[in-house]
């Protein structure tokens, strides 16, 4: 026999005293249990681990938990020797067994979970570690990696839109012109118009979205998608400011901007209306991506009972994004916060 080479015979001989013993002794057990049922079912956990020790494809670690898990009950010796494995091995793994390691990131998990599900799983990583510095110094790989060991990612992003155009014409100006940064609250705002379908019954949400930190002004949802759902939405928005701000709002060119009523409304408190061109999305792109982000992280993440569901999660979304969901490009602070910050 050449050296070094384990007796495989001798091993197998011995597996089998094993079995033997193990099968003795668990019918001992079923006569002085009364027939109690667990019995049979630790005897084949017993054997079903001890073939184990004798297969290739388990690690060293794994080899030595099924050791200790067995040391009670039949030779260590006789174990580590079917299992293959060095004796220091053996040893250095059953320390540890004996006396595991407190979790270091017991306490960040725990927070990990609560910022994961107050969101809705809507976080990724990123936000959650901006969420997670207020309290913990923790690097942002770290919580990737808690996560994937925890099971929760947020999900993929659909990008989606939804732009009604209107006819072809010249309205107004483009005077965004794809500018989506402002110094100051209430100096650029744009609006548009999304459609959600629902049992059968289509819904319409206009907001109007400021581009100095993201945040909802004023928003209408009505299952018609006519004029007095944006006056409305005017109407709520404009209560909030003074008069003559130079403020910019722009939209598409939906029938909607392109009416006399909504023209006048502008014309009156001194804003300024822009248009996207014809068939240009891109132009306003800071709505459609609200309502992509509104989209992924309501319609397609939660399931709804009824229409009257929807709506009642639709209005509590609105106010977690304006006061709670927190943007990385502000600091980590939500859109409300941001704008408290600032002032």
């Amino acid at each position: 026999m050449p050296k070094g080479q384990p007796n495989k015979t001798l091993r197998r001989t011995q597996r089998k005293e094993i079995h033997r013993a193990v099968s003795e002794n668990q019918e001992r057990s079923r006569r002085r249990s009364d027939c109690r049922s667990t019995a049979p079912s630790c005897g084949e956990c017993v054997l079903k681990k001890i073939e184990c020790l004798g297969c290739r494809e388990g690690t060293a670690r794994e080899k030595a938990q099924v050791i200790w898990e067995l040391r009670h009950e039949h030779k260590i010796g006789l174990l580590i020797e079917i299992a293959d494995i060095p004796r220091s091995t053996y040893y250095y793994y059953s320390k540890q067994f004996d006396h595991p390691k407190p979790d270091r990131y017991a306490e960040i998990k725990t927070e990990i979970r609560r910022i994961y599900d107050e969101s809705k799983g809507r976080y990724g990583y990123r936000r959650i570690t901006k969420e997670l510095k207020k309290k913990f110094v923790v690097n942002h790989k770290t919580v990737q990696k808690l996560m994937r060991k925890m099971g929760i990612f947020c999900r993929v992003r659909m990008h989606k839109y939804n732009s009604y155009k209107g006819d072809v014409g010249r309205i107004a100006p483009n005077l965004l012109e794809r500018d989506f940064k402002a110094d100051k609250p209430n100096q650029k705002w744009v609006t548009d118009v999304t459609e959600f379908a629902l049992f059968g019954i289509k819904l319409y949400l206009s907001p109007i979205i400021d581009l100095y930190n993201g945040e909802v002004i004023s928003y209408n949802l009505s299952r018609h998608p006519n004029l007095n759902q944006v006056t409305d939405m005017l109407e709520k928005a404009f209560s909030k400011i003074p008069d003559n701000t130079n403020l910019i709002l722009h939209s598409d060119q939906g029938w909607q901007y392109q009416h006399k009523h909504y023209q006048k409304m502008l014309k009156e408190k001194g804003v300024k209306q822009s248009m996207s061109r014809k068939g240009n999305c891109l132009d306003n792109a800071c709505a459609e991506n609200f309502f992509s982000l509104l989209k992924t992280e309501l319609l397609y993440l939660q399931e709804f009972h009824s229409v009257e569901h929807f709506i009642e999660e639709l209005h509590e979304y609105i106010e977690w994004y304006n006061n709670k969901r927190i943007k990385l490009k502000l600091n980590g602070l939500s859109p409300i916060d941001f704008r408290q910050e600032a002032a």
